[in-house]
Formats: C-alpha cells, sequence, structure tokens
C-alpha cells in the first residue's frame, strides 16, 4: 500500500450512474463540496444501453452513454469534484468513515452515499457479449419497446423473468420463454399470470446454445436438455432475466443486507444501519431498477445527508 497522504471530505459519493451524478448536483449545491468516484464503469448499467426513450427531459430518445455525459457536465458545472478510481475497501466503524480508493488512497468522510449500482447476470455466451445493445437486453421494460410486432425469446424462470415476459407479451406478437428445468421458480400467481398469456410460449427444459446474427439479432438456437434435440428460434430480440447483482461486497459486515446483497435503507429514506452513511440507486432497488428512480434516490441521498451534517454540526 502507498503511503498517500489521508484526504479529509465532506461528502464522498461511490459511483455515476444517474444516483450518484444527482447526488453530486445537490450535494454540490448544498455547498457540501462532493467528491465522487466513478468506479469501474463510469456511467453505470446506462453505458451499456443504446437507445433511452423512457427518461423525461429527452423527447427524442437519448443514447445511454451521451445522457450519462450529460449528467457528468451537469455535476461538475455545480462544483462536484468527479474522479476516475474504484472504492475497494472500507471501514465504518467510527465517524469520519474511511473509504480506500484502488487499494491506495485513503478518503476520510464525514458522510458517504453509495451508488454503486447492480450488474446484469449474463449467461456467459460470447455471442449474447456480442450482439449486446444489438437485440441481445437485460431490461425488457427498458428496450421492449423496440420490439413492437415482432417475435422475441426471454430467458429465465423466476418473478422477473415472469413479470418481463408478460410486459413484452403486451408490445409483442409471440414471447418465446426459454426455461432450463421442467418447473418455474416464481411465484405461483405470476405463474399462472404467465399460463393465461396465450402469446407466451414456454420451453421447458431448455436451454440456450447462441444467440445467432451478424450485426443484429436474428435467431437463438436452443437444446432441449432432455432430448438433446436442438433448433433455431427467428426472433428479433432476446432478453436475459436471469437476475441482477448488488456491487455491495465491499460493504459486507458494515452494512446490513438482505441475501441477494441488497443494501437495506430504513424506509422513506436512504439511510442504512450505519450513521452518516447513504445508499442510492440499483445497489438497495431490486423492484423498478429504473434510471429516473436511481436519480430520484440520488436526490433524496444527498438530502439526507446535508440533513444529517446540519444535525451533528458538522461543517
Amino acid at each position: 500500500m502507498n503511503n498517500t497522504a489521508t484526504e479529509k471530505v465532506q461528502c464522498l459519493i461511490i459511483g455515476s450512474g444517474p444516483a450518484g451524478y444527482t447526488a453530486a448536483i445537490y450535494a454540490a449545491r448544498a455547498n457540501l463540496k462532493p467528491v465522487l468516484y466513478q468506479g469501474i464503469q463510469p456511467g453505470g448499467q446506462l453505458t451499456i444501453t443504446t437507445e433511452v426513450e423512457n427518461y423525461p427531459g429527452y423527447p427524442d430518445g437519448v443514447q445511454g452513454p451521451e445522457m450519462m455525459v450529460d449528467f457528468e457536465k451537469q455535476a461538475k458545472r455545480m462544483g462536484a469534484d468527479i474522479r476516475f478510481g474504484l472504492a475497494t475497501k472500507v471501514d465504518f466503524s467510527a465517524s469520519p468513515h474511511k473509504v480506500w480508493i484502488d487499494d491506495e488512497q485513503l478518503i476520510e468522510a464525514d458522510t458517504v452515499i453509495i451508488a454503486t449500482g447492480a450488474s446484469a447476470k449474463w449467461l456467459g455466451l460470447a455471442s449474447e457479449e456480442r450482439l449486446n445493445g444489438f437485440g441481445v437486453s437485460a431490461c425488457a421494460v427498458c428496450d421492449g419497446f423496440f420490439f413492437r410486432g415482432k417475435e422475441v425469446a426471454i430467458v429465465g424462470a423466476g418473478d422477473t423473468a415472469a413479470e418481463e415476459a408478460l410486459y413484452l407479451s403486451k408490445l409483442c406478437t409471440v414471447v418465446h420463454m426459454i426455461i432450463r428445468r421442467d418447473e418455474m421458480r416464481a411465484s405461483k400467481v405470476m405463474q399462472e399470470r404467465v399460463f393465461k398469456t396465450p402469446n407466451i410460449k414456454i420451453l421447458w427444459n431448455t436451454q440456450t446454445e447462441e444467440v445467432l446474427g451478424e450485426n443484429k439479432t436474428e435467431a437463438v438456437r436452443v437444446k432441449n436438455t432432455k432430448t438433446g434435440e436442438t433448433r433455431v428460434i427467428p426472433i428479433s430480440g432476446f432478453f436475459v432475466a436471469i437476475g441482477h447483482e448488488p456491487n455491495s461486497a465491499i460493504f459486507k459486515g458494515w452494512l446490513d443486507m438482505d441475501e441477494a446483497g441488497y443494501l437495506k435503507t430504513i424506509p422513506g429514506t436512504t439511510k442504512t444501519n450505519v450513521e452518516g452513511v447513504f445508499a442510492a440507486g440499483d445497489v438497495q432497488d431490486k423492484t423498478y431498477r429504473q434510471a429516473v428512480t436511481a436519480a430520484g434516490s440520488g436526490c433524496m441521498a444527498a438530502i439526507d445527508a446535508e440533513r444529517w451534517l446540519g444535525e451533528k454540526g458538522v461543517h
């Protein structure tokens, strides 16, 4: 470890998606002089999204990466100090809180806003990675609209997969639901709704072998695990709904989280179980997972941090 001098800040923001940048905008305007570290993927999940049509204020839609550049510019204009670097370790045992960046730089912060987001789980196919953004997506609510009147496939057997299949069924002609086993993990209510939807076709005991297409998704090759038979289904969109993983590993042992690793916040606030530490965006939201809800919780976190500092008389 390098013996870099310790830096003391009032408000440290970890993560740079809609939640982190919005927190930075609000914290900067409240004169908290926030320092934001962008993390491993500056701009977060939106940088791997192409078109964003459901964020208010962009009537013609916007490219995900471009939108994140706008967020960053606005945060900088307000005076936020935005830096490249990854939080690698924390110590929340006493105030000020300690956060190490890239295992070297130690930051001591009166308040910490965690906006590290979540990462979609993928099947791990090369074709899925290559066609990501070209018909392959991990968010039906974000991208389903682009496949109106077309055939699509979705992989997954839980509540999220069922919910997304139902969402797609209202837009698409046929939704092929690819399920690895002979049963679904989704709740009975969700299963019933799926079974009752005529244009959702369930492929039991089926695994995805390859997404096919050169520059766009054209088909999927699947294999029946019982019979070994493979078939090719022509589709325009391929959705992966096998879950998300919150980026919360470095906070284990310090912050309360659920069994999946999502940070727990006090309902109606962004407060965690540690005084002066707040969580916003997808790292604590497994329900909505939208850019607009992440931005809203980033605003809440900055206001919660400002009020907490005011109550403690920290300047």
